[in-house]
């Protein structure tokens, strides 16, 4: 057999090792006391030591979009909201642990008759070892009552990323820390 009859059973396979790599599994802890029942306007604000700049606001603008689907509204001028949604951020980075190719491919052929013959083969592998970085990050929200700063919920969520996947961990971590809102209090969860 020629190696162009088996092409259309290799696009499939190629495209697949040029995935990118899956990002782990996000841990999430909550606490409260009973249901978060009450609604209202809310700003997001920087905790003491939070990093500024345009990765604050990603994961800031994550947050609020997350408060928002739950129905809070969200405020930008400071002291104006019924709660504050305290957001801290913790980001390392790491050197990815090597490893072998997770997918290998051979093509093989041969000749000659039932007592000799000649044989050939090529293998090559998908989607292994790119190195890099892989970017841990940990996000905190702490939702305070403004008049009494009351923290009426709070949770935090960790994960990582490759480096290139980074800018949509934001997303990912805030999608995680809401999940099921206001979620049971005090135990970790793992969100796929």
């Amino acid at each position: 057999m020629t190696g162009r009859r088996f092409a259309p059973l290799l696009l499939p396979l190629i495209a697949l090792g040029a995935c990118t790599t899956p990002m782990s599994p996000v841990e999430v802890t909550r606490f409260h006391l009973g249901q978060v029942n009450e609604r209202g306007t809310v700003a997001v604000e920087p905790a003491p030591g939070a990093p500024s700049g345009m990765e604050f606001n990603s994961y800031a603008s994550a947050v609020a979009n997350q408060l928002r689907r739950l129905g809070y509204a969200e405020v930008d001028g400071v002291g104006q909201s019924l709660y504050v949604a305290v957001l801290d951020i913790r980001s390392g980075t790491r050197e990815r642990v090597g490893g072998g190719s997770p997918v290998s491919i051979g093509i093989g052929g041969g000749t000659g008759g039932w007592s000799s013959g000649v044989g050939g083969g090529i293998s090559f592998g998908l989607g292994g070892d790119r190195g890099g970085l892989v970017v841990g990050t940990q996000i905190s929200v702490q939702l305070k009552r403004r008049s009494d700063q009351t923290v009426v919920w709070e949770g935090r969520a960790r994960g990582e990323a490759s480096e290139r996947d980074s800018a949509v961990l934001a997303e990912r971590l805030a999608a995680a820390l809401f999940r099921d809102f206001p979620g049971e209090s005090g135990r970790t969860i793992s969100i796929r």
